[in-house]
Parts: structure tokens; sequence; C-alpha cells
């Protein structure tokens, strides 16, 4: 039996004037005998003017906590005269053991407050433990925050964040309880809990190992062009040489990350500073600005090389890609062709070409694209000895010219030097070779009259040349094996070429890009590394809270889940760029795929996600335990990828949005919230389930939405609450984000938790602003530590003089006026000029 939670309580206090109720203040320090020193743990908020002070902060214990029976509680008692210079007052403090709580009747204490001589009693103190996982009669792991459970419990309402097995380490706990009058007089207990997401350093680790091997891999396939002419072997060392310097980047942040520890968070918003490279800081605009201005660049400028538009090199990346996958696939299907041969097996024969047919024309079908063959005629002319045939076949009285050197060109080249069937015939050599296994193959069905009355025979194709060289009685493998070597060959030599034509194309692209599109490759790494943390730490949340929700996980196999990203960014100054770079990293997100996969063991170390994949396409293996795993539908557990749809809605809400709004230009917000309307507009009409498409409010609110965000209103924070309330109900991801994920950041989600618990929770309105202050309050958690001598009142007394907190301004309208803000802002300069005077 452990102690999770405490609720203190003060009764008769004497502040520090005659005729002054003191504005009470509770620091808890926890102290260990054993390790002999104090720890200050948590404080609760400030009650202005009672004697009789009600509490609405208590103090939680994280479970790992470590305490035992001989661990004492020192409670302090201040009063707090000005809030905003910390300038308080101590009235007394008392002291208990964990032993005497738990051993108490209905676990409950009343203690005398004794001031700092010892001898005046200054008033008494109730502590009283809460275990909210007994009040609910259940594990913790269970509990609901929802209407039904509330009427469960006539006398008390426990609202607490879904606590699920993650099985994921965690550090750095923030756990908080909090007690609210409801309308009916009931009293709601309310567990915050917050910690650290281990995905914030592992994500991003991941990411740099897979972004280094990916240029390594561009590095190898430079080289592997063979000799090119001076000017284009010049620009290879010179793109080599910029990989080579990101590659190092990258390793040497490897070494820092590694130093760092792990940690872990489960919460139902998931709080994230603004995805951007804020370490380059943003003179010249985010991503957004930056891409389209060197795109432009890229064609205007003069360089000595191809250019290829971004279409282009999309292309020749899947292309690279397609070769490498499936050629192995070939070789494998080829080789199980050979082994059903072997054993005579028809039916296995029969089964394995169809399958290594497909395979092949699909690699077929990949390579039919004319960037491939206008790729091979640039490298081409790229190599030594191009010019000089060029200057044996100039036109006449031209032989002796000096030739001119190579320009950049607008468009994709076309020599009519090289011999464009080269590529034609290397191409068509694969499906000829296909062909001829699969007329071989034709051919020994033949020889099995009885298999022929069983299996359907695939028809044959005109054949490209004639096969004549078998032996109708020999061994199938000795026939099929010549045929199925060659068609390995085809399919190797046209690898080699068009892997060297696509590499071709990439070069171009590097080269065209330095050193500004090898800088952005790098920042566009770093924005979408912390974006992809953020999503898996949120998919993975969302996935084990939606474990027995069956409809959930109908939806998540169907048709994906969206991930709303709340931002809070003003338009205005260097967070302009914040807001570009966050919207180019938030879209990039639709490169990711999620696939569930069954955890080897159940130890944390293999329940860690893992990334795999390519810049143009990653996907995140998400473990369970086997338990958990055996209960998903087949189609996950088949291992099908589920897609995951990222928007992002913008509102600045500080004073610098109040400049902008005026002054300045707002028009990248407005953009952002369109397009990102339509995008979860989209996503809704592709639900095709009906206990979404039955819903009319959300069909409203969504109407409500798309008229908000073509609306000119400054500050519209109803966009937020609408969004935020669309993507609960579509069962998807919550992140809020500012620039660093603190007070604004802090400021909408604490009001967010308090509207939750009066519209859903009946919240009484009178304690609304008592609990946006609570729960707006920072305090330190072990901060203060000092050796506990044999004096345990008086040790750390200088330290404890102030109390360790510190309040947010508690006005939740700054979130829906600007012209509230203003105010508040000329107010706060009028009160620190006469402060200061």
């Amino acid at each position: 039996m452990c102690v999770s939670s405490l609720s203190p309580e003060c009764r008769d206090l004497i502040g520090s004037g005659r005729d002054r109720k003191p504005n009470a203040l509770v620091q808890v320090a926890v102290i260990d005998p054993r390790e002999q020193y104090l720890v200050s743990h948590a404080c609760t908020e400030i009650v202005e003017g009672s004697r009789d002070p009600l509490f609405l902060t208590g103090v939680t214990f994280p479970p790992e906590y470590p305490a035992s029976p001989e661990t004492l509680v020192k409670l302090t008692v201040y009063d707090v005269r000005d809030k905003a210079c910390d300038n308080s007052s101590f009235l007394g403090s008392v002291t208990f053991s964990v032993s005497d709580l738990l051993r108490s009747k209905d676990d409950q204490l009343t203690l005398n407050l004794r001031s700092s001589d010892g001898v005046l009693a200054v008033g008494t103190v109730l502590v009283s433990r809460v275990n909210m996982g007994e009040m609910e009669e259940g594990d913790m792991d269970h509990i609901t925050a929802d209407v039904q459970q509330a009427q469960k419990v006539r006398t008390c309402v426990c609202v607490c964040v879904r606590v699920v097995p993650l099985q994921m380490s965690q550090l750095n706990p923030v756990c908080k309880v909090y007690k609210f009058q409801t309308v009916d007089s009931k009293w709601m207990l309310v567990r915050e809990q917050m910690e650290e997401c281990t995905l914030s350093f592992s994500i991003p680790r991941q990411l740099l190992h897979l972004y280094i091997q990916e240029d390594m891999r561009r590095i190898q396939e430079l080289r592997d062009l063979g000799e090119l002419s001076p000017h284009w072997d010049n620009l290879r060392k010179e793109v080599i040489g910029r990989y080579g310097q990101v590659i190092a980047a990258y390793q040497e942040t490897l070494m820092h990350t590694g130093k760092h520890g792990h940690t872990h968070a489960f919460y139902d918003v998931i709080t994230v500073g603004a995805p951007a490279a804020h370490f380059q800081g943003f003179k010249g605009g985010g991503l957004q600005r930056l891409l389209s201005r060197h795109e432009a660049e890229k064609k205007s400028t003069a360089y000595q090389c191809i250019y290829y538009s971004p279409e282009h090199t999309a292309k020749a990346q899947e292309v690279l890609h397609s070769v490498g996958h499936l050629q192995p696939l070939i070789s494998g299907l080829a080789d199980q062709l050979l082994q059903a041969a072997q054993q005579h097996s028809m039916a296995g024969l029969r089964e394995a070409l169809k399958t290594l047919a497909g395979k092949t024309e699909q690699f077929v079908h990949a390579l039919k694209d004319e960037l491939v063959k206008s790729a091979l005629l640039a490298l081409h002319a790229a190599q030594p000895g191009y010019v000089t045939k060029n200057q044996n076949q100039t036109l006449p009285g031209h032989q002796d010219s000096p030739v001119a050197p190579l320009k950049r060109q607008d468009s994709i080249p076309c020599h009519k030097e090289y011999d464009e069937e080269e590529w034609d015939r290397v191409w068509a050599d694969v499906a000829k070779s296909l062909n001829c296994v699969i007329a071989m193959v034709d051919k020994l069905q033949e020889q099995e009259p009885i298999n022929n009355n069983q299996e359907q025979p695939i028809p044959k194709q005109v054949l490209a040349d004639v096969i004549t060289s078998h032996n109708p009685e020999g061994d199938w493998r000795e026939q099929l094996c010549p045929l199925v070597v060659r068609l390995k060959e085809c399919v190797a030599e046209v690898v080699v070429r068009a892997r060297r034509a696509m590499t071709f194309v990439l070069l171009q692209e590097a080269a065209c890009s330095i050193p500004q599109g090898l800088f952005l490759k790098q920042r566009r790494d770093v924005v979408f590394s912390q974006a992809l943390a953020a999503l898996a730490c949120g998919f993975v949340m969302r996935l084990y809270a939606g474990m027995e929700d069956k409809g959930f996980l109908r939806q998540l196999h169907l048709v994906g889940l969206v991930a709303q990203f709340e931002s809070l960014l003003s338009t205005y100054s260097e967070e302009i760029g914040m807001l570009e770079d966050m919207e180019v990293g938030i879209s990039d997100l639709h490169r990711v795929a999620f696939k569930i996969t069954q955890a080897k063991t159940d130890n944390p170390c293999d329940l860690q996600p893992v990334v795999i994949g390519r810049r143009d396409h990653y996907t995140v293996e998400v473990p369970l335990p086997r338990l958990a795993f055996q209960t998903l539908p087949h189609e996950i557990k088949e291992g099908k990828a589920l897609q995951v749809y990222p928007v992002l809605f913008n509102v600045g809400i500080n004073e610098q949005q109040t400049i902008a709004d005026r002054f300045g230009d707002i028009s990248l917000q407005e953009r952002i919230n369109q397009r990102n309307f339509e995008i979860l507009d989209s996503y809704y009409k592709s639900l095709s389930l009906p206990c979404f498409q039955t819903q009319t409010d959300l069909k409203d609110l969504l109407k409500t939405l798309g008229q908000n965000v073509v609306t000119k209103k400054r500050k519209n924070v109803e966009i937020l609450w609408l969004a935020g309330t669309i993507c609960r109900r579509l069962n998807g991801i919550r992140f809020t984000s500012c620039k660093s994920a603190k007070d604004r950041t802090s400021m909408s989600v604490t009001l967010e938790q308090c509207a939750l618990l009066r519209d859903e929770h009946q919240l009484n309105k009178d304690y609304f602003i008592r609990a946006l202050d609570c729960m707006r309050s920072r305090h330190t958690q072990g901060e203060v530590v000092c050796q506990w001598d044999s004096d345990p009142e008086a040790a750390c007394s200088v330290a404890e003089n102030k109390p360790a907190s510190r309040h947010f301004y508690p006005i939740a309208l700054l979130l829906v006026s600007s012209h509230l803000l203003v105010v508040w802002l000329i107010l706060s300069l009028v009160f620190l000029l006469a402060k200061y005077q």
C-alpha cells in the first residue's frame, strides 16, 4: 500500500498582520531519513484572503517514487503578500511520516502548524490520502473520463488521463491532482499526468541513420557512373564533397544525441515545439519560401548542368527504388522456378512462373519511361570521347572549330548521335527472355498429359527466337537453367544502365543546387525529424487508447487516421519562418505509413517503434506485445500499411499577431487554413463508416469550420476550437504547439482542459477561473535539495523562504479577443512604469 496523492487543507490560520487574512500557499517537501536530504516536491495554488483555505491543487507522488513508511513529508505554509514579486512570509510548518498517514483513521491526519521557533500554534492542517484507483474500484488503467462514470460516484467524480500500458521507459513525470466542485455540489477529482517521450530522441536518431545510409548509397552510385568528361567529373567531385559534409554533420549529431538519456510521454493532447530549423535561423524565411525561391533560381541561373524538374527528380528516385527492389525479387523467383523444375512439380512450376512473370512485367513497366532514355543520352554525352565524336560528325567546314563548353539546358536533351535503339534492344531482351522461359514451361507441360487436364495452361506467346536446342526427355532443370540464367543477365544489364541514368539525373539536381540545395535538404531533414517524432508518439498513444474499440480499429485499417496540428505561431517576424518550416514538415508527413508488428518480447527495448525507408517514403513499424497483437483485426496483423492524414491549422494569439493583423500580412495563415480544411473535408468524405456519416452535428461542424477559414476575422480562435472538436469526433490525433510549447501552448491546453470539464463533467462555473488558475501555475519539481540535519524544522529555511511557484496570467479571454490583449498590454506597461519610477 502506498500514498499516491495527498490533499492538504488549513484551518484557523493566523496571518502575519493582526487583522489581515493570509493569502495561503502550502509547499510540500519530502525527506528520506536514510539519504539525509530534503527535496522540494510541489506547491498548491494560492488561496487569497482566507483563514480556512480550501486548496484545489493536491500533491501527487509518481508510482515509482521511492517512498517508504519511514519517509517524512514536510508541509510549509506561507502568506504570499505579493505574487508578482514573490514576496511572502513564513507562517508555520509540520512534518509527518508516511506510516502515520497509512495508520490514520479514514486516511486523514489533523496536525498543528508550528511557527519557526516551534512554540506557537498558528493553525491546523488536515492531510487526506487520496487514491484515485481505489475510488474507482478498479485498475487505473481502465479509468475513462465520461459522463456515465461520473454518475456512478455519488460524492466524488474521478476524471483521469487514460493510462495505457505503453511498456516504454518514462522519465520526468509531472503529476497533479485537483478537486473541483460540480454544478450539483459534488466534488470532482482530476488527475493531470505528463511525461516526456522516448521518441523525441529515438525517432530522429533512426532518421539520422537512414539519412546517412541513403547519402552514402548516393555517393557510391555517383562513383559507379564511370569515367566522365572533366566538366562532369568536377561537378561529381563537388557533389560528393557536399554529401560528405552532410554525412559528417549527421554523424556528429548522432554522437551528441547518444549522450542524452531516453524519455517517454503519455498525454491526451501532445504538446510539441514548432517543427522548425531553429539553429539555422529564419532571416531568409522558412522552407516554404526558400524552396520556392530556390526552384526559381535553378531555372534562371546559368549553371553548367541540365535542369530537371522536381517531378523528373522524383521519378528518378522512384525508378532507382523500383529496380533495386525488383531485381532481387526476380532473381529469387527465378531460383524458385529452377527448384520446382528440379522437383518435377508442375503445380510449383506454374505458381513460380506466374509470380515471376508478374514481377518481371512490373519491372519492365517501371522502365518504360522517356526519362530513362533521355537520361542515357545525356549520360552518353557526358562521357569522354563524345566530344570527339561530335567533331567528326559536325557540318562540313567546321571540323577544326573548337567545341563550346556545355551550358545549362532548359529541358531534357535529345542527342541524335546516340544510337537510341540500343536501349530499346536491351529493354526488350528482358521480355524476350521471359517469353522463352514461358515457352519452355509450356513445352514441359505438354509432356505431362495428366497435369494438362488439371491445370489451365498459360497461352503461348510469340517467340522472338525459335527454341530448338533442348532435349524433350531430359531433366527439367537442365532445360530451364540456360533460359533462366539469360533472363537474370538481361535484368542485371538493364538495372546497371537504368541505375547509372537515374543517378546522372540526380547528379544534375545536386549540381544545380550547390550549395543551397543541400543546405535546404538538410533543413528539411531537421524539420521532418521533429514532425515525425511527434506523429509517432501520437500514433502509438492513440493506438493503445483504442485497442478495445472495434470501430476505431476498423477505421484505422480501412481509411486511416487524421492528425491535427494546432499551431499558435504569429505571422510576424521570425515566427513566419517557423510557420513556413512547419507547413512543409507537416505536409511531408503524408509520405509516412505505419505498420503494426508483433514484438519479439515484452521488453521495453523491443517495443520501441522502428523507422525504415528512404526520404520519399518512410514506414514506422510499431511493435505490440503478443497478447495485444492477437486482438487486432486480421488486416492489421497481416501488415497492411496504415495511413495518416496530417492537417495544420494556425491562429496567432500573441501581441505580435496583433501587429500582424493590423499592419502586416496574414495571407500565409489564411492559405494554410484553407488548404488544410480541404484535406480534412476530403478525409471526412472518404469515411464510408455509418457511425460518421449519420452524425449531422459533425457535418455542421465541418460546414462552420469551412465558413470560418474564409472569414476575415482577427485572431479567429473559433477555427482551432472547431478543428479540435472535429478531430476528436473523428478519433484523430491532436497536437498543440507554439514556438517552444510552453507559454502559449500551456494557455491553450489548460483552457481546453477546463472547457472539457465544464462541458463533459459539469464543472461549476464559479470554479472555472480557479481551475484555470490552478492548472496554469508552474511548480518546481525537485529543484531544492538540502542536507537533512538534526533540526529538520530549521533545514533549508533560507531556501524555502520564498515559495517556488510562478503563475501564468489566468486570463482565458486573451485567446478570444485581440482588443482585450491590447488593453492588458497597456495596463501592464502602466504598472511597470509606476513600479520602477
